[in-house]
């Protein structure tokens, strides 16, 4: 029965509790305000929990590295979650944020970091330039945030993720051939303990999950066009090798 943790979302409450605040519109009169300030009776600042992803860079498989750059765009976010603090839905139809809970940044910002970190860890690509470098590679990444939120379900609580994804090849100019992939991936990661604290831990084990895929399709998209050109171009030594020859 699910009262209780509706019940509990109001008000106040420890980092560690699964209770929301919900925001409260108050009607001041702005003589009162103004005196209260003038005699120093003013409230201090409400404390505000702040949280980011955290958890280490996926293990992959052991590849060779490819002799090319990346340049991961920032990502674009869905309007419904384009904001810094976190979000929860109860129902298709009806989202809250937690009031004293926030992400240390936008959902955008985040995902876009840490694949960008993710990437450069994994050390299958000759450079990867973030969306806040002059640094330009020949493949271009660029993604939209869908869900960054929690999800309340009959069966839990969980982090819902979805990425989507796609990778540009800036050397070609046919639109047919310039766009490598283009995916969605998500996932629903279970919440250990109902807190803000919690949907922060399955949203990194969700963001570790999905970092992974990706870095692993990038490459395995990218592989194949770097070989092709090398194949190519040894064919075009051999013919000139083969012309020399004939004279």
């Amino acid at each position: 029965m699910k009262t209780p943790v509706k019940n509990r979302r109001k008000g106040w409450f420890p980092l560690e509790s699964n209770f929301r605040g919900k925001s409260v519109a108050l009607l001041v009169i702005p003589s009162l305000v103004a005196a209260a300030l003038l005699c120093g009776c003013g409230k201090p600042p409400t404390l505000m929990n702040r949280y980011v992803l955290a958890y280490p860079p996926p293990v992959l498989a052991q590849l060779r590295p490819l002799d090319t750059g990346i340049k991961v765009d920032l990502f674009a976010v869905d309007e419904t979650i384009n904001r810094s603090e976190m979000v929860y839905k109860e129902n298709p139809y009806k989202t809250g944020t937690y009031r004293y809970n926030r992400w240390r940044a936008n959902p955008g910002y985040l995902a876009t970091d840490y694949l960008t970190r993710d990437l450069r860890d994994s050390k299958l690509f000759k450079a990867v330039f973030s969306y806040d470098q002059s640094g330009q590679g020949r493949f271009r990444l660029e993604g939209g945030v869908q869900a960054f939120n929690e999800l309340d379900l009959p069966d839990g609580w969980k982090a819902a993720l979805t990425l989507d994804i796609t990778l540009i090849d800036t050397d070609k100019e046919n639109i047919a051939t310039r766009v490598v992939f283009q995916k969605t991936y998500e996932t629903q990661e279970p919440m250990l303990t109902k807190t803000p604290q919690g949907l922060a831990e399955a949203m990194s084990c969700g963001m570790q999950k999905l970092s992974k895929q990706i870095i692993d399709d990038v490459y395995q998209a990218v592989k194949p066009r770097l070989g092709s050109e090398k194949n190519l171009e040894y064919g075009a030594t051999s013919d000139n090798k083969l012309k020399s020859f004939s004279f």
